[in-house]
């Protein structure tokens, strides 16, 4: 709304409501004194009354001694003789009149009010934009010229999404070169993958490269609480594009909309189902919409209608996964361009040591790192900055202030001990990067391992993972006769999971054989599994228990009997990491190395 209107409109309610005032308080307010009609009566009978106004039934008296009184009187048709007898003044006025419209007013005020208000909340509703009842038209916002561009040279690490979606970019800038072939363009984009991982990066790389309008919206601004408007929205948005065509539309977190139909305990009849068919009905039915390409990102492709996900719709599912090796050290060098580097970094070293870390994670270490240097008044962000970010990101803030019992800080070192140790004489395990006992996070002490890019664990991995897992429990047993803490209780529920599934998802038990015996997965809101149920006898459901336990038990007694037998060294790295809080992988391989010279390690690692 424009602010000289919407200015005047509320001086406008302003001025009414001061008159409204004005009026009802000047007829409330009056110099006379009210008295009963009694007691004027009285007055007159005591020739006390000088002279009465009569205004309609009320009477203005003036007494013998200048007194103003007000008198509300009946009907009476002896009143004038009576007044008459005892000689007092008489004076006659018509009633007294509100303008017409200031009946109007005060009749209609309250209405007016409940209007006003009822509009007032509609647009705080709505988000304030447009007319007070336009809230079906569409959200989307249109990038800028001004807006800050995005290039495909500013995302890494996802080079395959990147080649499929140059493509459709290439189709926008010279389409004869596809149709004179035969090809049309892809009516649909659906971009899937974990958070983080740049799916919102692509598509806004894509209007950057792309000369084409470009509309961005969030999958959450369709839902309203009133029904039909979410598809309204749906057909003026495509209304939009269509004038605007060839262009993209961008909905960011579709699951919101997307989901699948007929889902949940209650009907399918609502208002986010309505959304979802005008969705489907734009992109492919009756009516084409040619020159319109909509991308679409989402975290939770598996909640998805498939409807919405069949070709002619999203004719293209890019997967973008978490980056590996290489595709970190790119995101880490795309960062780092921002920020003064010091000569001592190394991406490729900081890359092997963030398994697992997507692109959002990368950008926030790079950031935390440069937070730490700036805290330091460095002028370049060093390696060590990175490293202390790099546990800052994984582990969380040194617990600085947190007073340690001694007794706590030696069962501490033992149990990060004992699986560091099991790790390093124990095949198929992960290097071990960091061992500390300095509370970070809600954890008293951790012990860092680098796992590597891969696709798939093997048996004798998940079997080793187990040993490394009870490698803490097993180190308390021993040094303390049986004591034992609840430090491990996260080290006991990974590795049940672990075995769980070894035995009955993974078909890893030659018991039980190649057989799933897993869970259902279905959720209550898809509307395909109210409650979980088992589809074996107990017969079964008993082998799958000693199953799982065979595996916990014969990895704990691994473990155990490789602690048993590198005692002398449990005792040594702990005593280290009681003096030095913090022993790094290369300085338990020269402990090892020194302590039983010749021995070949299962896990060899390179200094990070």
């Amino acid at each position: 709304m424009n602010p000289f209107y919407k200015n005047m409109a509320l001086w406008l309610v302003i001025i009414l409501m001061m008159i409204m005032l004005y009026n009802m308080f000047n007829q409330q307010q009056t110099n006379e004194m009210s008295i009963g009609y009694t007691e004027f009566l009285s007055m007159v009978d005591g020739e006390r009354v000088a002279n009465v106004v009569i205004q309609g039934q009320n009477l203005f008296i003036t007494d013998m001694n200048g007194g103003h009184f007000k008198v509300f009187a009946p009907e009476d048709s002896d009143l004038i003789r009576i007044l008459r007898e005892k000689g007092v003044s008489i004076k006659a006025k018509p009633p007294a009149e509100s303008p017409w419209f200031m009946s109007v007013l005060i009749s209609w005020f309250p209405m007016i009010v409940l209007i006003g208000v009822w509009i007032f909340f509609m647009r705080q509703m709505q988000g304030g934009g447009g007319k007070a009842l336009s809230f079906g038209k569409s959200r989307a916002r249109l990038l800028s010229d001004q807006d800050k561009k995005i290039t495909f040279a500013d995302v890494a690490g996802v080079e395959e999404a990147k080649e499929e979606l140059e493509e459709i970019v290439d189709f926008l800038k010279e389409p004869k070169k596809f149709t004179r072939l035969g090809g049309r363009i892809p009516k649909g984009v659906l971009l899937m993958g974990p958070p983080g991982t740049g799916k919102t990066l692509l598509a806004r790389a894509i209007a950057g490269e792309a000369d084409v309008p470009f509309f961005s919206i969030s999958g959450s601004d369709f839902v309203e609480m009133f029904v039909g408007v979410g598809a309204s929205r749906v057909r003026d948005l495509f209304a939009q594009g269509k004038k605007n065509a060839p262009c993209i539309i961008f909905i960011d977190e579709i699951d919101a909309v997307g989901r699948h139909r007929g889902a949940g305990l209650g009907g399918g009849h609502d208002e986010r189902e309505q959304t979802l068919n005008q969705l489907l009905v734009e992109m492919d039915g009756f009516e084409s919409n040619e020159g319109v390409i909509l991308i679409s990102a989402t975290n939770r492709p598996d909640v998805l209608d498939p409807a919405l996900q069949r070709p002619g719709r999203f004719d293209r599912q890019v997967v973008v996964s978490l980056p590996d090796i290489k595709g970190r050290e790119e995101i880490l060098n795309v960062h780092m361009k921002k920020t003064p580097i010091a000569p001592d970094v190394d991406p490729l070293i900081l890359a092997k040591g963030t398994p697992g870390f997507s692109g959002a994670d990368i950008e926030n270490l790079v950031n935390e790192a440069a937070l730490l240097a700036a805290k330091r008044n460095k002028e370049k962000i060093d390696m060590m900055d990175f490293e202390d970010s790099k546990d800052k990101v994984y582990m969380g803030l040194e617990r600085k202030s947190k007073v340690i019992k001694e007794e706590d800080r030696k069962t501490t070192a033992y149990h990060e001990a004992g699986h560091a140790l099991v790790a390093r004489f124990l095949p198929a395990t992960d290097p071990v990067n960091k061992i500390t006992i300095i509370p970070r996070g809600r954890a008293a002490g951790i012990t860092w391992f680098l796992p590597e890019d891969r696709d798939f664990k093997y048996k004798d991995q998940l079997e080793s993972e187990l040993s490394v897992a009870f490698g803490g429990r097993v180190a308390e047993e021993i040094v303390f006769n049986g004591r034992i803490s609840t430090g491990a209780s996260n080290d006991i529920k990974q590795a049940t999971k672990v075995a769980q599934n070894m035995v009955q998802s993974w078909g890893m038990s030659e018991a039980i054989g190649p057989l799933s015996y897993s869970k259902s997965d279905e959720q209550i809101f898809l509307g395909r599994e109210i409650a979980q149920h088992r589809d074996y006898s107990e017969a079964t459901a008993k082998k799958i228990d000693e199953e799982i336990k065979r595996l916990i038990k014969e990895n704990y007694n691994r473990a155990k009997d490789v602690l048993n037998e590198n005692i002398d060294i449990l005792h040594k790295l702990a005593e280290l990491l009681l003096e030095k809080e913090t022993v790094k992988g290369v300085e338990l391989n020269r402990l090892i190395s020194d302590m039983r010279p010749g021995i070949k390690l299962a896990s060899e690692e390179s200094e990070l």
